[in-house]
């Protein structure tokens, strides 16, 4: 049985994208994803197949697998924080031209595409002239933290894994790209978040730097601003607060 993704013809890029990254992942050999069977187009749809997997919520036995794994994943590293190509992020675009500076490539390459964009679906003057703000002070929080350009998921929330009937934590739809470890960490806390063993197991088998909790305001704040700008004002409130929250971290 297969799984198959489709797409109108004109979009058939992020199902290249989709494909690329499964194999980025598969390639590190430390965590089971979907198989890439094939890839094709027709003059409307483009269509991604991918072995079909039973999949079920991740219990606890699960989620510590996946949480050792995850940090296996990570120790996989590039010289700069990036990508060799572009990708995407849901269906917003994500740009990953290479850079040597972790504050810079997170600054220029995920905050100001989100607030450009965010200016044009009508979020307001102030609120975007105080998430530039954000974007101008984001060394206040890489003071003393100079995190690896690790192999990410880039994607990771509740939805994007799930296990196998034997137990085995599956991970898909990824958005990789090298960066900051503490990224997938920040977004698995999103939308639900993962089992409790799942973190226990991560940080007993890499723990994390005692900034992460400022920091994870930060790197979900771009997920929260691309939710606003694919779904609505519903996310500006907590888009907000989170560019708020920073901003008084960032006087201390």
């Amino acid at each position: 049985m297969h799984f198959v993704k489709s797409l109108p013809a004109t979009e058939a890029a992020r199902l290249i994208a989709e494909r690329d990254g499964l194999a980025a992942l598969a390639a590190a050999a430390v965590l089971r994803t979907p198989t890439f069977l094939a890839f094709d187009t027709t003059a409307t749809e483009a269509r991604l197949t991918l072995e079909h997997l039973e999949l079920r919520p991740l219990d606890a036995a699960a989620g510590a697998r996946l949480g050792t794994a995850l940090a296996q994943l990570h120790r996989v590293t590039g010289e700069d924080y990036g990508w060799l190509t572009d990708n995407f992020i849901g269906a917003t675009p994500q740009l990953n031209t290479p850079h040597a500076s972790w504050p810079h490539f997170f600054g220029e390459r995920r905050l100001r595409p989100q607030l450009a964009l965010a200016a044009k679906n009508g979020m307001d003057a102030v609120l975007l002239k105080k998430g530039e703000a954000v974007i101008e002070r984001i060394g206040g929080l890489f003071i003393s933290y100079r995190p690896q350009p690790s192999l990410l998921h880039g994607d990771l929330w509740s939805g994007n894994a799930g296990q196998l009937p034997d137990g085995t934590p599956v991970v898909f739809d990824p958005a990789v790209y090298y960066g900051d470890r503490e990224i997938d960490l920040a977004m698995s806390e999103l939308f639900g978040g993962f089992p409790t063993s799942f973190y226990a197991a991560y940080r007993a088998a890499w723990p994390l730097d005692s900034g992460y909790e400022a920091r994870k305001l930060l790197y979900n704040l771009y997920h929260i601003l691309n939710h606003y700008n694919l779904f609505g004002g519903a996310y500006l409130g907590q888009a907000q607060r989170m560019i708020e929250g920073l901003l008084t971290a960032l006087k201390r």
